[in-house]
């Protein structure tokens, strides 16, 4: 597999207008027969396999790599492949084979979102300027980040890693990536979600059973909406962020799972979650991580007199489309149906709705001092103002992908941080007020349609998120789940959320509504 520029072939564009022409394919008639041996095979049933002996780690990441090898063309969710993939598989075979002790994700492919550090791959922020294989510089990190050091002691072997648009800086495809677009897996004509843009795409087309997401502002919970998978944006500092390309690491950085179930999502959390030294922030998490692992609130009735928040005007005023409507409503009676009582628009009359549109701070302010120290973190000797005056180019310039963030405090001395008083300030309130209305109405959550409406076509708009960025201000936990699909084919999504370190409960909910619904469809892919 290519370790450069993806070139988009003429095929691939024709198909896309074709469809853009045409209008959405529905989601159950994409042509094609799928055969692959794993679809949709998750964690414990792919370790089960191995234990049987029916697979090996090697034959295993082989169908992966054939797979990628199908569809790439197609898709373009990757921008490096591991070439040692097959080497790291036949090592846990030979482990497994001698009866050795083996991680929980032991021989499990995985994709981890480009934004995340690799030893041995380069880091390109996504941006041409940053990409050697678009004639920019090459920055090679020394060591992996946190997240995937403990991925793999786990024993996941990591497959590539996947694209996301320039400085992650969409929450609907990856357009500006130096890699080009990634396609939708569910249907190339619509919006991929962005910025885990490739990540989503991989794991919705079984590229790979597990993959690292990344969220400063919907990055999660988006492309996982977007392509009928299982996202979790985790409670701030919950895991570790090191080694990650920062927009505001200091504020709302987080990585989770994107997953095709709530279990699989849940098992990927239990290796990447707590508290590591190399990432002070993960203090915050001491005494938060459950002692037997967040899997083990995987209950299929768990929603059995819950008492569910639902979406309304005193948390956004944004109206929901006359289909989401329908779908919300469809998906509040399979709530009910598990035995949940629903609470209409709970923050009714708190003010909350718009205190959000006026906040004074949206958690941007450390954007150049998390940058130097990324950089930092990379080579000691490496700078802000050195990699971009050898790239040649400045991000946040006229016309370049972070210019939004020109006039943020600490450019001109990215070495101290910015006074963060007033978003603290801002996060308390926020946690304040949910904390308040929970108490009131005896809440153990909030259940919204992820979207107000239908995830658009490719470069149409944008996807309208009902959630970013409260949650990503208030640092509050986040699931993504499969609730069905418009009429046009496009996904529709529920978000489960609430306070700050629930993320035990949340998963048990999503897990009893996922079990009871099953909205999740394979979708049929088109190669080349």
């Amino acid at each position: 597999m290519k370790n450069k520029l993806i070139l988009r072939s003429a095929w691939v564009m024709s198909v896309i207008i074709v469809l853009l022409t045409a209008g959405f394919i529905p989601q159950s008639s994409q042509a094609g027969t799928d055969e692959f041996p794993l679809m949709e095979i998750t964690v414990d049933e792919l370790i089960a396999e191995y234990e049987k002996g029916t697979y090996t780690a090697e034959e295993v990441v082989q169908s992966y790599l054939d797979r990628i090898e199908t569809y790439e063309e197609t898709y373009n969710a990757f921008t490096y492949m591991n070439k040692d993939a097959l080497k790291e598989a036949k090592k846990i075979d030979k482990m497994r084979k001698k009866g050795e002790k083996l991680g929980p994700l032991a021989g499990v492919p995985i994709v981890i979102k480009e934004a995340v550090d690799v030893k041995g791959f380069p880091t390109t922020f996504g941006w041409a300027p940053l990409s050697k294989e678009a004639d920019g510089i090459k920055l090679m990190p020394s060591k992996d980040a946190s997240v995937v050091a403990r991925l793999k002691e786990a024993g996941a072997i990591i497959l590539g890693k996947t694209n996301i648009p320039a400085f992650s800086a969409s929450g609907t495809d990856a357009n500006t990536s130096w890699a080009g677009p990634t396609y939708n897996a569910v249907n190339p004509s619509l919006a991929p979600g962005g910025s885990s843009s490739g990540t989503a795409t991989s794991i919705s087309g079984n590229f790979a059973v597990l993959g690292i997401a990344e969220e400063t502002g919907g990055s999660i919970q988006n492309p996982a909406a977007a392509q009928s998978i299982v996202g979790i944006k985790p409670t701030f500092g919950l895991v570790p962020t090191m080694g990650v390309t920062p927009l505001s690491s200091s504020t709302r950085d987080v990585l989770g799972p994107h997953a095709r179930t709530v279990e699989d999502a849940a098992r990927m959390l239990d290796v990447i979650a707590g508290y590591t030294e190399d990432d002070p922030l993960t203090e915050q998490s001491v005494g938060h991580v459950p002692d037997k692992g967040y899997a083990s609130f995987l209950d299929d009735n768990s929603l059995e007199g819950k008492r569910i928040g639902l979406y309304g005007p005193g948390w956004r005023t944004e109206e929901l489309s006359a289909e989401t409507k329908e779908l919300y409503a469809r998906a509040i009676k399979e709530l009910e149906s598990q035995g949940a009582e629903v609470v209409t628009d709970p923050f009714a009359g708190t003010g909350f709705a718009e205190y959000v549109k006026n906040a004074p701070s949206q958690g941007r302010e450390s954007f150049f001092y998390d940058l130097e120290n990324y950089f930092e973190n990379i080579n000691p000797n490496l700078t802000t103002e050195k990699v971009f005056e050898k790239a040649g180019a400045i991000p946040w310039e006229d016309g370049g992908p972070l210019s939004s963030r020109a006039n943020l405090p600490g450019k001109e001395n990215p070495d101290v941080l910015p006074d963060l008083t007033t978003f603290n300030e801002v996060r308390s309130l926020y946690r304040k007020m949910m904390k308040e209305v929970m108490e009131k109405h005896d809440l153990d959550g909030f259940v919204y349609p992820q979207m107000s409406k239908a995830i658009p076509k490719l470069g149409e708009g944008s996807i309208a998120a009902t959630t970013v960025s409260e949650i990503n201000v208030g640092g509050w936990p986040l699931i993504t789940v499969p609730a069905g699909y418009y009429k046009n084919g496009s996904p529709f999504a529920l978000a489960f959320l609430g306070q700050e370190w629930s993320e035990p409960e949340l998963i048990g909910m999503a897990y009893d509504y996922e079990q009871a619904t099953g909205h999740r469809e394979a979708p049929q892919l088109m190669d080349k």
